[in-house]
C-alpha cells in the first residue's frame, strides 16, 4: 500500500483532448493525483532519464499511462526501450488506447504491461474507468 506516499501518474499521450479527459476524470472523482505529461515516447524517455539523474523521488510510486499511437516514438517502441533499461524496467505501465487490435494487445502484454485499457467513448464511462484504475493502484505495493 502507498503508506505515506502518493501515487504519481506519468501520462504519455499526444492527444490534448485525452489529456484533458484524464484530468477532468480525476477531478470529477475528487482524486488528487500528481500528473506529469509528455506527448510521445521520446519525450518520456528523456524526462525519465532526467528524473533518474536529478530527481530520483519523482520515480517513486510512478504509474505510467501510455497511449500507443503517437508521433516520433509510439507506445510500443517506448515500452521496448523502457523494459530494456534496468533503471525503469519495473515501473508499472498501463496502456490507455483506442486500439482494440489483438496484435497491439499481445505485443503490450509481451512487454509486461500491468494492464491494457481501451478508452471508453462515453465520458461517464471514462470517469468510472479512471476511478477504478486510481483506486486500485493507490492500494498496490509499488516497486522501488
Amino acid at each position: 500500500m502507498l503508506a505515506n506516499a502518493q501515487l504519481r501518474l506519468f501520462l504519455v499521450e499526444d492527444d490534448e483532448v485525452d489529456v484533458m479527459n484524464v484530468k477532468r476524470a480525476l477531478k470529477k472523482n475528487n482524486l488528487t493525483v500528481p500528473i506529469d505529461h509528455v506527448s510521445n515516447g521520446y519525450e518520456a524517455l528523456k524526462l525519465l532519464n532526467h528524473w533518474q539523474s536529478h530527481e530520483f523521488t519523482r520515480l517513486k510510486n510512478l504509474l505510467i499511462l501510455l497511449d500507443l499511437n503517437m508521433p516520433k516514438m509510439n507506445g510500443l517502441e517506448f515500452l521496448k526501450l523502457l523494459r530494456s533499461n534496468s533503471q525503469f524496467s519495473k515501473i508499472p505501465v498501463i496502456i490507455l488506447t483506442t486500439s482494440s487490435q489483438q496484435k497491439d494487445l499481445v505485443a503490450a502484454y509481451d512487454l509486461n504491461v500491468a494492464g491494457y485499457l481501451i478508452k471508453p467513448m462515453e465520458f461517464h464511462k471514462f470517469v468510472e474507468t479512471m476511478n477504478a484504475l486510481i483506486q486500485y493502484w493507490s492500494i498496490c505495493e509499488m516497486p522501488e
